[in-house]
């Protein structure tokens, strides 16, 4: 660390222990996504006042973190652009992001300091990589600890910007029971598609492609079960309806923790009339846990995320994703949706072992599986992943220039065309209408059935907010779509019998998919989710943010 000496931080509190000796206007600020098949932008027009996907987790806990002497203003630009005014109020911007975010991390600070304000970025993307952002003034790697409050004191002794970067890193991390609860009272929750809630940091294991171990550490770190209902209090009173994704690494990092949270998360549905319902992201092994499953049944999960990244066998094994070979793959799924669980799954295409026959392979996975939802993305070498070492010391990691015109930064061992249309294959063929439906038909059999819901306690509002929603899906979906004909054929019959929520869950996320499939068609797409969003490469022969859970940042 750069510049001043540590404060000490109050551990009964979260708070620094520095005490404010000067008032200070923080303006907190989360940058805009790139459009993305995992974000459901498509859908949002169905969702009254939905404008953003989810509330950005790790920079609503730094505001909470900050000394209460300050004034704090929080703006998530995908809900409103920050504005001249916005920046001449603070003293210090606060950013933090994403590397899909890192074309608008760099307009962000240059906007302001253009207006001569101190910036500082935290997160993720500067963690793993401090070397893509020369000009912010002060970066914060690392997550909320020694280097938090080392900052604190800094902005608080001056809001002058340094003649040359100044960079705070933490070494001793602050324990995720010392967390405060983040400030969800200084946004409007009813403005997200999603909730989101964090129980645990890390995961054990270690696939090549992920960055989580080398960021967060591979021993889970944990909140206590009453920290997580004190949460969720908050989530509900700043008005979240409908889901809440657990924005973990993998919410069976720590099964016993799981299994010990699970009872409290019931009671507090049951306390409260079940006013949420959960989806989180967990390795395949959790379809090994039925005691867990039936659990999450009971406290109302519906969607779990797994990086299945293919079927392939020898390739699960080369890149290091052992769990995924523990169980077959199929009866895997099959276990998830006897616990009523939807699976959403992440796919892979680019890896070392495919061949000319991965795309076909992957199809009839897809069909097999009945997975209405997948993301299928190109492989791309994220930094502080042992891909990424791996591929440099081969020569196999293209430099930013040879990169960028291409959707992905690494050099295929397949002819780079091939790997590209054998993406637009896949995915436009898994998103055909007819083909989508199918797999959603399956779910309203063998899925959707096997869920334990309780509605939650109806009110006036409730009932306008659940018309207006239904009256956007029947119209978007039943009418002015062009596969009108599948939504009706698979959705009427569940209106007469008064399966309301699978619909609107149906309409959303096809709706979403279908006109991003057609985006893809179009040439308007990127094929790895953490590549660039300036490229317009078309495919040949043609005219993931972890995070998509369907209907329900770290």
């Amino acid at each position: 660390m750069i510049g001043i000496e540590p404060a000490v931080r109050t551990e009964e509190t979260g708070r620094p222990g520095h005490v404010a000796r000067n008032r200070r206007r923080i303006l907190c600020v989360f940058p805009v996504y790139a459009r993305s098949f995992g974000t459901f932008q498509y859908a949002y027009r169905l969702f009254p006042g939905v404008r953003a996907f989810m509330p950005p987790q790790g920079l609503l806990l730094i505001a909470a973190y900050l000394p209460p002497e300050w004034e704090v203003r929080f703006i998530d630009e995908n809900e409103r652009p920050v504005s001249d005014a916005d920046f001449d109020w603070a003293d210090a911007v606060l950013i933090s992001g994403m590397h899909l975010q890192r074309g608008a991390i760099d307009d962000l600070n240059a906007r302001a300091q253009g207006r001569g304000k101190l910036t500082v970025l935290g997160g993720p993307s500067v963690s793993a990589s401090p070397d893509y952002y020369p000009g912010v003034d002060i970066l914060h790697l690392g997550e909320l600890g020694d280097a938090t409050d080392a900052l604190i004191a800094r902005i608080d002794e001056s809001t002058s910007r340094p003649a040359q970067q100044q960079i705070f890193a933490t070494d001793t991390r602050l324990a995720l029971t010392q967390f405060p609860t983040p400030a969800y009272q200084k946004i409007d929750m009813a403005n997200y598609f999603l909730g989101s809630v964090q129980f645990s940091s890390g995961c054990p294991f270690r696939c090549e492609f992920c960055d989580i171990p080398e960021l967060y550490g591979r021993n889970p770190r944990l909140k206590e079960p009453a920290q997580i209902c004190r949460e969720l209090d908050a989530i509900v009173a700043a008005g979240i309806r409908g889901v809440v994704y657990f924005v973990d690494d993998n919410f069976v990092a720590n099964k016993k923790a799981a299994h010990a949270l699970l009872p409290h998360l019931i009671r507090w549905q049951e306390a409260n009339g079940f006013p949420l319902r959960f989806a989180c992201e967990a390795t395949l092994n959790m379809a090994q846990m039925p005691d867990l499953m039936a659990m999450m049944r009971e406290a109302q999960f519906v969607t779990v995320f797994v990086g299945i990244e293919t079927p392939e066998e020898a390739a699960l094994a080369a890149m290091e994703k052992k769990q995924n070979l523990r169980l077959p793959i199929l009866e895997a799924i099959e276990n998830f949706n006897a616990y009523g669980l939807e699976v959403v799954s992440g796919m892979i295409i680019g890896l070392d072992t495919d061949t000319s026959r991965t795309g076909r392979n992957l199809l009839r996975f897809i069909d097999a599986s009945k997975v209405p939802l997948l993301t299928i993305n190109l492989l791309y070498a994220l930094p502080k992943t042992p891909l990424y070492t791996r591929l440099e010391r081969a020569g196999r990691l293209l430099s930013p220039e040879a990169a960028a015109d291409r959707l992905s930064n690494v050099d295929f061992l397949m002819p780079y065309d091939e790997v590209v249309a054998m993406w637009f294959d896949t995915i436009t063929t898994a998103y055909e209408p007819d083909a989508l439906f199918s797999r959603f038909r399956y779910q309203t059999e063998h899925t959707f059935a096997n869920r334990a819901l309780h509605r939650p306690e109806t009110s006036w509002s409730l009932i306008r907010f659940g018309l207006s929603i239904m009256a956007r899906v029947l119209w978007h979906c039943g009418v002015t779509a062009e596969w009108r004909r599948q939504f009706w054929e698979l959705c009427w019959p569940l209106v007469l019998q008064e399966r309301i929520d699978e619909v609107i869950h149906i309409g959303a996320v096809t709706y979403h998919l279908l006109n991003f499939t057609r985006d893809i068609r179009e040439g308007r797409w990127e094929a790895a989710f953490y590549a660039s969003s300036n490229k317009n490469t078309p495919v040949p022969g043609a005219g993931r943010i972890e995070c998509p859970v369907g209907i329900g940042d770290r």
